[in-house]
């Protein structure tokens, strides 16, 4: 049955009225308008604290980190920031579990992944985790760890939900195994990584989230990311962009799909496509979609049962009218594929 989602960001940086009435708002209109798999919106509008790392390093309990003028820098013990982080998603969760009360049936999350952590934060000395082979393994085994912390409150919060999804966001993988992360400097490039390498640690970040009985995803707007390698870590779903796949990245979606795995395919903008008048339709993502599938030789009502509707990245750059907009668009194309 063809479902629909967002990506997790979502417009807004409270400015318009106490954060928390903001965020209820996000809230309210997700649950409202992709009830088959709403998910928990991020706001990073509101700033570092609320942004993918700053909530990713929330979750991650084991090590310290704080804000410096380059970015969050791994610390000793827990800084302010880190501490504010936490409490601010401790906060969205608070408002999720209250005004989605007795929901049943599937409800998304979203956390960065190990590599695209790894290519953002910086060590205590400076410069990117993803420069120290050791560093970056202890990173990737702690966001382990903190996620299945993270899936048990997120289900004493829902406790009806049954279906519980858990999205890595990895928009620095490609970047990262192309040598295209720059050093501190500017002047110079991380070196690649290898794939086994690569592979282990988003693998233990997603076999931690299995064990915790959630349903592990990778999400990935960037072109060239190595879906096969992903699949293979362990992704139950794959998260993509429409536009920048290649002919290698069909042929791996097609698999998926047919092997009874979820693709979530990124088939509208994540920001305003031009003036309001001229907006898509619903017409316009059916055809989308249905020509994807037919170009793969799938039949939507035999072959695509994993298949999910979305954005191609993010909300957080749209105006709030194109964010209640697509979502409901994605819903009704879903419905349409349905039959």
């Amino acid at each position: 049955m063809t479902t629909a989602t967002g990506v997790g960001s979502w417009p807004g940086d409270g400015s318009g009225g106490p954060d928390g009435a903001a965020y209820a708002e996000a809230v309210r209109t997700v649950l409202g308008e992709a009830p088959d798999l709403p998910w928990v919106p991020e706001m990073p509008g509101r700033g570092a604290t609320a942004g993918m790392v700053g909530r990713t390093l929330a979750v991650v309990a084991e090590l310290g980190a704080d804000l410096q003028p380059a970015g969050w820098r791994l610390t000793s013990g827990a800084g302010v920031d880190q501490r504010r982080a936490r409490s601010l998603l401790g906060q969205d969760l608070d408002t999720v579990e209250e005004l989605a009360e007795g929901l049943t049936g599937a409800v998304k999350v979203q956390l960065t992944g190990p590599w695209t952590l790894a290519a953002t934060v910086e060590r205590p000395r400076g410069d990117k985790v993803l420069g120290d082979h050791g560093a970056r393994r202890d990173l990737a085994q702690a966001l382990a760890e903190g996620v299945v912390d993270h899936v048990a409150d997120v289900r004493r919060r829902l406790p009806g939900v049954e279906r519980l999804v858990v999205q890595l966001d990895e928009p620095a993988l490609a970047g990262v195994m192309a040598a295209r992360v720059p050093t501190a400097s500017g002047f110079g490039r991380h070196r690649s990584v290898d794939r086994p390498e690569a592979s282990e640690a988003l693998g233990w970040v997603l076999s931690a989230i299995a064990a915790a009985g959630a349903e592990p995803w990778v999400h990935a707007c960037a072109p060239g990311t190595d879906w096969a390698l992903v699949r293979g870590a362990g992704a139950r779903g794959l998260v993509v962009d429409l536009d920048v796949l290649g002919a290698a990245d069909h042929d791996v979606l097609a698999e998926h799909l047919e092997g009874d795995g979820s693709v979530a395919l990124g088939v509208l903008p994540g920001t305003d496509p031009g003036a309001a008048a001229a907006w898509p339709g619903d017409a316009y993502v059916v055809e989308r979609a249905s020509r994807w599938l037919d170009m793969l030789g799938l039949d939507p009502a035999e072959d695509a049962a994993g298949l999910v509707l979305t954005t191609a990245c993010g909300l957080a750059g749209a105006t709030p009218a194109w964010a209640r907009r697509s979502t409901a668009l994605l819903r009704s194309a879903a419905r349409s594929l349905q039959g």
